[in-house]
């Protein structure tokens, strides 16, 4: 498995310093593409990358797609953002991970990697990334 743990990426924590993400829900277009085992997305990942992501067939198109951004809050002093889950409908395809990228931004900047743990399957069905609950303790991006 090529996928080792769900990471905050490294360059995304400084960028968000100098501004380059807005994360509101009228700011900037973030998507998340899917991929399958030969992925190497780690901590140290930059950019969107098609190495290793699904091709487009069964209801998946390459590089992703476009998430609805919920504002940012603070929960007991921890800045929190959040996304709507997202759905594939009547997808047919296996997905190991994901990738959160700034579609807005020059370069497509990583933001989040997601490891699902082992193979996700969808046939002709619902493919859902279902995001934690928005919270201090649980939200897919946290500064605490």
């Amino acid at each position: 498995m090529a996928f080792t743990g769900d990471f905050f990426c490294n360059s995304f924590k400084r960028e968000l310093f100098e501004g380059l993400h807005d994360l509101q829900a009228a700011g900037n277009s973030f998507k998340m593409a899917l991929y399958d085992n030969t992925a190497t997305l780690t901590a140290a990942t930059t950019v969107y990358t098609v190495s290793g992501e699904l091709a487009s067939a069964g209801n998946y198109v390459t590089a992703g797609n476009v998430l609805t951004a919920i504002d940012p809050v603070l929960d007991t002093g921890t800045a929190i953002c959040d996304f709507v889950d997202e759905v594939w409908s009547t997808a047919t395809f296996t997905a190991y991970g994901a990738l959160i990228y700034n579609d807005t931004a020059a370069l497509n900047e990583a933001c989040v990697v997601l490891d699902f743990g082992g193979a996700k399957t969808a046939t002709a069905g619902d493919f859902t990334v279902q995001f934690p609950v928005a919270a201090a303790a649980t939200a897919i991006i946290r500064i605490a």
